[in-house]
């Protein structure tokens, strides 16, 4: 249920559903009453599917807000650059190699 909740969940870059960009189509939840039945045990299974549904989105919609959160108080502030700049580059993460 954790798994379908998360691939049933608006990715944040994309805007789409997980479930719909890998199929193209919208999942069929398998839960959704139809119609009033006679068995009282499926209703009452297809009600607590969807209650653990929504309780797996707004966790994950927490941990979501929560690493957002974290992310962010560890982000320097964006320098504006124009085309044309000249900026100063670091270059303790270049890998140099020595042709001689």
């Amino acid at each position: 249920m954790a798994e379908f909740a998360y691939n049933n969940k608006a990715h944040s870059g994309t805007k789409v559903l997980l479930f719909e960009a890998n199929s193209g189509q919208n999942p069929r939840m398998g839960f959704e009453l139809r119609r009033k039945g006679k068995f009282k045990g499926a209703e009452m299974l297809a009600k607590r599917m969807k209650e653990v549904q929504e309780e797996a989105k707004a966790v994950l919609g927490k941990a979501q807000k929560d690493m957002r959160r974290y992310a962010d108080r560890h982000r320097s502030e964006v320098v504006g650059c124009k085309v044309g700049d000249l900026v100063l580059l670091s270059t303790k993460d270049f890998k140099w190699q020595m042709v001689g």
